[in-house]
C-alpha cells in the first residue's frame, strides 16, 4: 500500500519505519524539522514506568521494559544503563514495603531481559552514593536501573533507519487538511495528494489536524506540559523523588555533565506557549532544595526545556492520565494517540497490524 505518516516525532518515525519494514511504500510529512517538539523534551528516560505500576498498568510496564531492553541493545551509542536511588525519609508517602514489592515486580516483569536488579542501601551506603543528600530523617533506600537516551538524536536514528528501508521522509511539509478516504492537502498547495492509508500521528495536534479537516475526534486528549530545568552536576546516580505533599514523583538525574531536574505536569493548549513557567522553576527548585545540602536557585540554570505530552483523555488529574495508546479508524485514516517514549516501537508495530487487518477488511482496532 501507500501509506503518508504524518508527524515527524518518535512515534510517527518509528510507524513509518515498521510500516515500510512490512513492505509498504512510505511517506512521512513534517510541519518542522524532525524531532524538534514533544520527542525531543522529554525526561531523557527509557524506562518501564516503576509508578504506573501504583496504577495497575502492568501490561504497559511490561511492554515498555521488554522495549527498554531493545533500545539499548539496538543503539548503544545513545543509550545506556543508569542506576537510580529512591531515597525513603521518615516523612515519605510510600514506605520501604510498597516499594520492595514494586521493585521487585519491576524486576519480574523485566525477565530474563533485565539490566539489573534492585537492593537495599543503609543510610551510609547512600549518602556514599549521593553525598549532597539531605541525610535528615533518611532511613535508607532502594537502588535499581533504568535505560537513559539522548532523545532527539536517538530518534534521528530511527528516522536513517526508517530511510535506508525507502521511506521518503519531507520536513517542513506541514499538512493543512486530511479526508477519511486517506487523500491529504499540503499548507499553500491546491491539491491533493492521494494514498491507500493515511496514519495521522501528530501527537498534541493529531486532534487539531483533525477538527481543521472537519473529521469528527472520537478520542479526547489531555494536553500536559512537562518542564525541565538543567543544573551543575550532583552525582553520577539517578534519584526518583517524591514531591512533599503529593503523590507525584520528580527526577533528578545526570545527563550530559549536567543535572537534569523534572518534570512537572500542568494543562496546555495548543494556544499557548510551550515554556517553563515561573511557578514550574519555582516547584522544581524547591523540591531539588528540599532532598540535597547544596541549595540552587535560578542563577544555576543553565538551561529549561518544556514539552506537551498527548495523553489519553479523561482523568481529571495529569498525573494519573494513562500513558497507554489508542488507535481509531475512521474509514482509510488512522489517528493515533498517547503513548509513550519507550513504547514508540511497539506502537508502531500496532500500527502495521491495523494497517494489515484493514486491507483484509476485519474490523479494527
Amino acid at each position: 500500500m501507500r501509506i503518508a505518516v504524518i508527524g515527524g516525532g518518535i512515534n510517527g518515525l518509528a510507524s513509518a519505519w515498521q510500516l515500510a519494514l512490512a513492505g509498504h511504500q512510505v511517506e512521512l510529512f513534517e510541519r518542522d524539522a524532525l524531532m524538534q517538539a514533544t520527542s525531543a523534551a522529554s525526561s531523557k528516560l527509557l524506562h518501564g514506568g516503576l509508578r504506573y505500576l501504583e496504577q495497575g498498568h502492568l501490561r504497559l510496564v511490561r511492554e515498555s521494559l521488554l522495549e527498554r531492553r531493545w533500545w539499548i541493545k539496538k543503539a548503544p551509542r545513545l543509550t545506556r544503563r543508569l542506576p537510580i536511588l529512591y531515597p525513603i525519609y521518615q516523612d515519605g508517602r510510600r514506605p520501604r514495603w510498597q516499594l520492595k514489592i514494586g521493585l521487585w515486580l519491576y524486576d519480574t516483569l523485566s525477565g530474563r531481559k533485565g539490566i539489573g536488579r534492585h537492593r537495599w542501601l543503609n543510610p551510609e551506603q547512600l549518602l556514599r552514593c549521593s553525598p549532597d543528600l539531605n541525610p535528615d530523617g533518611l532511613l535508607g533506600g532502594f537502588l535499581f536501573f533504568d535505560g537513559q537516551m539522548q532523545d532527539q538524536q536517538l530518534g534521528l536514528w530511527v528516522a536513517s533507519q526508517a530511510e535506508k528501508q525507502g521511506v521518503k521522509i519531507h520536513q517542513h511539509c506541514p499538512v493543512q487538511a486530511v479526508t477519511a478516504n486517506a487523500s491529504i492537502q499540503l499548507k499553500g498547495q491546491n491539491n491533493w495528494l492521494q494514498f491507500d492509508r493515511v496514519v495521522n500521528v501528530a501527537g498534541p495536534w493529531s486532534n487539531q489536524l483533525l477538527e481543521q479537516s472537519g473529521i469528527e475526534v472520537t478520542q479526547q486528549l489531555d494536553l500536559v506540559r512537562g518542564s525541565h530545568l538543567l543544573l551543575p552536576p550532583v552525582s553520577k546516580y539517578g534519584h526518583m523523588l517524591e514531591v512533599p505533599g503529593e503523590t507525584r514523583i520528580v527526577f533528578v538525574l545526570p545527563y550530559q555533565g549536567q543535572t537534569l531536574l523534572g518534570t512537572t505536569e500542568v494543562r496546555q493548549s495548543l494556544a499557548e506557549p510551550i515554556a517553563c513557567s515561573h511557578e514550574e522553576r519555582s516547584y522544581l527548585l524547591d523540591l531539588y532544595n528540599h532532598y540535597f545540602v547544596t541549595p540552587k536557585n535560578a542563577a544555576d540554570i543553565q538551561r529549561e526545556f518544556a514539552g506537551v505530552r498527548p495523553l489519553l483523555g479523561g482523568s481529571s488529574n495529569a498525573s494519573s492520565a494513562s500513558r497507554e495508546y489508542s488507535m481509531n479508524w475512521q474509514q482509510q485514516l488512522l489517528t493515533v494517540t498517547g503513548g509513550k517514549w519507550t513504547t514508540a516501537r511497539a506502537l508502531a508495530k500496532q500500527v502495521v497490524l491495523q494497517v494489515a487487518l484493514s486491507g483484509k477488511n476485519v474490523q479494527p482496532y
